[in-house]
């Protein structure tokens, strides 16, 4: 056993670029945040365009009282990606995020990853990409005003969105929270971005084209009545993500024309889950690819029923790959064990007890 030898430096198939919260943050300044947004939601674009070419399921959960631990996966048939994302409302009172997550991007060919990084941040981004990326075909043209209910983590994200890709420029923003929608005025000021902080739910949609609902309550909840929407307007309901929990009176889902992701998750996480499997809904991707039109008429009441799914955060972690070596901002981790012959792991493990000792084994 004496002349076996240890490799201190293991070879480049062992590293996997990681991006950390620290160097996702430094990227989206890097390139800015309204760019970055942009980005992901052309490469969401860009993949729905291919949407026959991925393998699509519902996303897999582990539900608790608390909340949620899902995993979303899906390939392309080239690239397989996932994240792991959670959900758990009450966090925010021990300091915790109420969603948190991580993601992978894999080469199909040979299973070895090509990216880990953060993506609480970057699911933040990726959600007020998709948000925006939809209104563009469903909300009515000239859309300057959107009144935004629930002004937690998500909301700064959904106005910079908006604004970026539709020119949204007036916010009207309420939550049950006060302080929440200080904060989120605070964060929006300079800019372009004019928020008006309204005492009702009610008072914040007036005159407001565009209303998008990003709640956290886990539970069937009614943010907004059928009285409360006229005609012509299009609704981003955000906040509706999980078995049990609903942001709009059934009655609005009845006067819409409803846009979905995938409709079988939608059936099972977003409003869609208050009606009949068999209600008519128009998928996303038919609408972005011209087999299906988006916005027809003034009047129309459109429904962009967003629960999140994976194609979406394929479409992200595509993106921030991309982009890596332009900015640099990513640490290579040690993550896939590197053994000098492909068939001896063990020799590895010997290896490296010689290496600590000291001395051969």
């Amino acid at each position: 056993m004496s002349n076996i030898k240890y490799n201190p430096a293991p070879s480049d198939l062992a590293y996997v670029p990681f991006v950390s919260v620290d160097n996702m943050m430094k990227t989206v300044h890097a390139i800015g945040v309204e760019e970055f947004m942009m980005g992901i939601a052309a490469y969401i674009e860009e993949d729905f365009l291919r949407w026959e070419s991925f393998d699509k399921k519902p996303r897999i959960p582990a539900h608790a009282p608390q909340g949620v631990i899902e995993l979303m996966p899906t390939s392309d048939g080239k690239t397989f990606g996932f994240k792991y994302v959670n959900g758990h409302p009450e966090n925010t009172k021990d300091g915790r995020q109420t969603v948190t997550g991580f993601g992978v991007l894999s080469d199909l060919a040979t299973g070895y990853p090509v990216l880990f990084t953060e993506m609480t941040i970057l699911t933040a981004l990726r959600t007020a990409a998709n948000s925006a990326l939809a209104a563009k075909y469903l909300a009515p043209k000239g859309s300057k005003t959107m009144a935004i209910i629930g002004n937690g983590a998500q909301s700064d994200f959904q106005c910079l969105a908006f604004k970026a890709m539709l020119g949204v420029d007036h916010i009207r923003a309420y939550d049950i929270d006060p302080d929440a929608s200080i904060r989120l005025a605070r964060n929006l000021a300079g800019t372009g971005i004019d928020v008006t902080i309204c005492k009702t739910a009610e008072d914040a949609i007036e005159g407001a084209q565009i209303i998008t609902t990003v709640t956290a309550d886990k539970k069937y909840a009614t943010i907004l009545t059928d009285n409360m929407v006229g005609p012509g307007v299009h609704i981003n309901a955000v906040g509706g993500d999980c078995p049990g929990k609903t942001e709009l009176h059934k009655d609005i889902l009845l006067r819409s024309d409803i846009f979905v992701e995938f409709p079988d998750q939608t059936h099972i996480e977003g409003e869609f889950q208050q009606l009949d499997r068999d209600h008519p809904v128009t998928e996303l991707w038919e609408v972005y690819s011209g087999k299906a039109p988006g916005r027809t008429s003034e009047n129309q009441i459109t429904l962009f029923d967003s629960v999140g799914f994976a194609i979406e955060d394929f479409a992200a972690l595509r993106y921030v790959r991309d982009i890596l070596p332009k900015t640099g901002f990513f640490e290579k981790l040690d993550l896939l064990a590197d053994p000098d012959d492909p068939r001896d792991l063990f020799g590895m493990v010997l290896r490296s007890a010689s290496k600590d000792n000291g001395a051969a084994a």
